[in-house]
């Protein structure tokens, strides 16, 4: 029987994985806890004490514990430790659900990002917007800046194919190119 892994790209260890090329350093993030929370974001707010506004697309996320707006009534909620909240449905009219295993955190930097921002999406990575999930390299991923930083998270079963989107874009923009 034909082998069809072999079609597909080998993720990286993801606790290592680093792409350097002048002016701009990705690196895979784990660890972070990462939560959906969907209904009442006022209920959420009180509940827990995260701000249930969220940042959208470029907008920027500030310290250990912070949110990225999906939708009108949708969050991605993410912190450095476990939140102390129960997941399932809330009687104050809101769901939590944990989705750390799904999601794949990648991180940004350098003084080529903006360049890195042009060759994953058509906005403009000067504009913020009101939801953070995009079309991001081709695939949908929650797209935000965190502290000088830009992160993305992607389905897991994606990450491979972005990791290696981003080698190729980080190659094209140290060489100067165009594509």
């Amino acid at each position: 029987m034909r082998d069809l892994a072999e079609k597909w790209s080998v993720a990286p260890d993801w606790q290592g994985a680093v792409i350097t090329t002048p002016g701009l350093a990705v690196r895979a993030i784990s660890g972070l806890d990462q939560l959906l929370v969907s209904g009442d974001l006022d209920a959420w707010t009180r509940a827990s004490g995260v701000d249930g506004t969220g940042v959208g697309a470029f907008g920027a996320a500030q310290g250990d514990r912070y949110a990225a707006r999906l939708a009108r009534d949708r969050l991605l909620v993410v912190s450095d430790s476990p939140l102390a909240i129960a997941t399932g449905w809330h009687a104050d009219g809101f769901a939590v659900t944990a989705i750390s295993a799904g999601l794949q955190v990648f991180e940004v930097e350098g003084t080529a990002l903006d360049a890195f921002i042009m060759r994953g999406t058509t906005l403009d990575p000067s504009q913020t917007s009101a939801s953070a999930a995009l079309s991001f390299a081709g695939i949908s991923a929650i797209v935000y800046r965190h502290e000088h930083r830009l992160r993305i998270h992607a389905d897991r079963g994606l990450a491979a194919y972005l990791w290696t989107w981003m080698e190729t874009a980080a190659g094209n923009i140290a060489a100067g190119s165009a594509d």
